[in-house]
């Protein structure tokens, strides 16, 4: 325990959660002489590969790894979400999280929490010590509370996101660049209000790594020619790591952990284009550019990443299959998803996951009817414009996994082992000894106790 947490004569344990967004496990536990911050994490505490959720999208795993419950609970399913009983589609933000918060229940403890830079956290809450919402937020001036918190953050020239279209050059000097910044400032602001310890939850989140991994992943795994960028990078990131654990006072236990992993891209799936050539999917006109211009002849369309509808007579606007034949459709659909193949001859689908398998709570009423997890290499797009063809490359090598997502634990007594996004909630709730409802979270401890 801390000389200031004695002083302030509180007896209770703390947590500082860390998140490296997309980081797979295996790029750190295979080069310990590369990642030493990582390797004595892993030797002194636990470690371990760990699940994504259904999708593995960082706009739905955010909400599910912070609040310990799935898209049908969190009500957020992915990047855009479908309004109710319409076509219309939105981004989802803070507020359209329905879930209670890791940090919620911290705050109604008694106890204080600082987050800085989680995403789908805008706008910032006011409940809580300080907050910056992370990706998503138009900028510090609105995404920080309070205002003091504000201020500092704006005189550190603290960034919210890297620039993500100087990736889409082919030289990535000035996306590298920019990266780095981003991520320096970042770290600096993290390192202030750790040093400030007037916290008993600290939850901060790297959200830079994704962004490079999904320019450069392809580079590190195969030898490419930004390799070295990359893992320089990742040193940064290391050396990082290693300084915020030398600094927490002594009553601080360490969480580090990605919303999911990372694997090279090979194609781009155009699902929509492929609906379309397979007869599932038609428009009003050939000037098509959004989920609204689909015709009442359409028997399913695609949103990102993989999510799949039946255009339901009922529950879509212009819904052309009947709720008897319902179960028929998607049965058919699914069929034809699992045995579709890409140009090398491999499977798209690793597997369709129905809905009743991956969701469940008050909020389902938007959940995709099925979703594909992609082998390694399909990165699955939808889009509504219209491509050539079904398979396609683009600027990005890298794309999201639903395995080896991260989970490092300062702690000998944590089991990471066959567990997913849902227990890191419940193990932070744990490990500060704030009580919850097991029954209220899909996940559970991985404290033994």
């Amino acid at each position: 325990m801390g000389l200031f947490d004695r002083l302030r004569g509180k007896d209770h344990p703390r947590v500082a959660f860390i998140g490296i967004d997309g980081v797979p496990f295996t790029l750190l536990s295979e080069h310990p002489d590369e990642f030493p911050n990582f390797a004595a994490l892993a030797d002194e505490g636990s470690a371990g590969d760990i699940d994504s959720i259904v999708p593995p999208e960082s706009s739905a795993c955010w909400p599910a790894l912070t609040t310990g419950v799935n898209p049908g609970e969190t009500g957020v399913y992915g990047f855009q979400d479908r309004e109710v009983g319409s076509y219309d589609t939105y981004v989802p933000m803070g507020r359209d999280v329905q879930a209670t918060r890791v940090w919620d229940r911290v705050t109604d403890a008694g106890r204080k929490a600082t987050v800085m830079n989680v995403p789908v956290t805008f706008p910032p809450q006011r409940n809580v010590q300080r907050m910056v919402s992370g990706f998503l937020s138009p900028g510090v001036d609105k995404a920080a509370y309070p205002d003091d918190f504000r201020d500092a953050l704006s005189e550190m020239n603290y960034k919210i996101d890297v620039n993500a279209k100087l990736g889409h050059d082919d030289d990535k000097t000035a996306f590298m660049e920019d990266a780095r910044k981003t991520l320096d400032r970042r770290y600096e602001a993290f390192e202030r209000y750790i040093d400030q310890d007037d916290w008993d939850l600290f939850f901060g989140v790297f959200m830079t790594t994704d962004r490079v991994n999904h320019f450069l992943f392809k580079d590190y795994e195969r030898d490419g020619k930004n390799k070295d960028a990359f893992m320089e990078f990742y040193r940064t990131v290391d050396d990082y790591l290693g300084r915020i654990r030398d600094a927490l006072p002594e009553d601080v236990t360490l969480i580090v952990a990605s919303d999911h992993g990372f694997t090279s891209l090979d194609y781009e799936v155009h699902c929509n284009t492929w609906l379309e050539e397979n007869g599932w999917l038609s428009y009003e006109d050939d000037d098509h550019d959004s989920l609204s211009d689909i015709d009442e002849d359409s028997k399913a369309y695609s949103l990102i990443p993989g999510r799949f509808f039946v255009n339901l007579e009922g529950r879509e606007p212009r819904g052309s299959v009947p709720q008897s034949e319902y179960e028929a459709v998607r049965d058919e659909l699914k069929a034809e998803l699992e045995a579709l193949e890409g140009p090398d001859g491999n499977k798209v689908a690793d597997r369709v996951v129905i809905k009743e398998d991956a969701f469940r709570g008050d909020h389902d009423d938007i959940a995709p009817d099925l979703v594909v997890i992609p082998n390694h290499g399909f990165d699955l797009k939808s889009g509504f414009k219209g491509h050539d063809d079904v398979f396609g490359v683009g600027p990005r090598n890298g794309m999201h996994s639903f395995d080896n997502a991260t989970l490092y634990v300062d702690d000998p007594g944590a089991v990471i082992e066959d567990a997913d996004l849902y227990d890191i909630a419940p193990t932070i709730l744990d490990l500060m000894d704030v009580e919850y409802s097991r029954t209220d979270l899909d996940g559970a401890s991985l404290i033994q106790q």
